[in-house]
């Protein structure tokens, strides 16, 4: 089982006062559980970092970003970075779609999810489903 983290799924599992935070750590302990194997990219941390930063501190943002890394050198968490190819994709996505508010990170996400062959995405981004990916948990 492969599964894309987004921002929200990050969040929801970090941030105690995030509307979803329940329901995402039960998801997450349901994929540890599972031994899904667990993909984000370098731009959902980098929107994650900074979400958190600004929502909770700087220190719980640095938290975050030593518990990637560690378990990114565990092998439970593999980082996937956006090149040149599918930021030109994403870039296309996000041009096309002018009618809905996405994020570029957004953008980026469904072209590495669609390029990976993701199983799921972990996250409560009702865009995923707009674009035909398996969003769990369902809020």
């Amino acid at each position: 089982m492969k599964t894309f983290v987004d921002t929200g799924g990050w969040i929801a599992v970090v941030v105690e006062v995030d509307q979803y935070h329940d329901l995402g750590v039960l998801h997450y302990e349901e994929l540890i559980n599972r031994h899904a194997r667990l993909f984000t990219s370098d731009y959902v941390l980098d929107e994650t970092v900074t979400r958190i930063r600004y929502d909770v501190s700087h220190s719980a943002a640095v938290s975050f970003l030593d518990l990637i890394w560690e378990a990114e050198r565990l092998g439970s968490l593999n980082v996937l970075y956006v090149d040149n190819a599918a930021w030109q994709v994403a870039e296309a996505i996000f041009r096309q779609y002018h009618d809905q508010e996405l994020s570029f990170t957004d953008c980026t996400s469904f072209v590495l999810v669609q390029q990976t062959g993701m199983d799921e995405v972990f996250g409560f981004d009702q865009h995923f489903l707009m674009f035909g990916f398996n969003v769990k948990p369902l809020w």
